[in-house]
């Protein structure tokens, strides 16, 4: 009787054991991996991408997220806002004519509108301005502030 029970005991848990233990994280969407295929860390984007469509040809974008998006970027904790609808054109390792992105820096919000790759760092153009970061700050996807993540 202790074995059945012991056994019975087993096979009721094996199956939470099994589970996924953090079933909440969002995996990262086809346009991440599109990112990395032009030489960009899948961090740029946050996790909220809804759906997305390039020309092959031109390189030309738009990205669809689902809503407007907050989140604070690395390293230095700036905050960004992305629009639902973020387009651009895209080249291996640079990112032109962008529109959607703001980031807020010395008490102003500033339109990203160019993001470069160079070796291992990223090159943020904002204007004529630019700021360079380690793209290895930028390897993880994030979620948007102030929304949960779905299973």
């Amino acid at each position: 009787m202790k074995i059945s029970l012991v056994l019975l005991s087993f096979l009721v848990l094996l199956p939470l054991s099994l589970q996924d233990p953090n079933p909440k994280v969002k995996a990262p969407s086809r346009a991440h991996a599109e990112l990395t295929s032009y030489g960009f860390p899948i961090g740029l984007l946050p996790l909220s991408v809804k759906d997305y469509y390039i020309n092959k040809t031109s390189g030309d974008f738009s990205l669809l997220l689902h809503g407007t998006c907050k989140i604070t970027l690395p390293p230095d904790n700036y905050l960004a806002t992305y629009s639902d609808k973020v387009t651009g054109r895209i080249t291996h390792g640079q990112i032109a004519e962008l529109r959607g992105i703001r980031v807020r820096a010395f008490y102003q919000w500033w339109s990203i509108t160019g993001i470069r790759s160079a070796g291992d760092s990223l090159v943020f153009e904002v204007g004529v301005v630019t700021a360079k970061y380690p793209s290895k700050n930028f390897d993880e996807s994030l979620d948007c502030e102030g929304t949960r993540a779905s299973s």
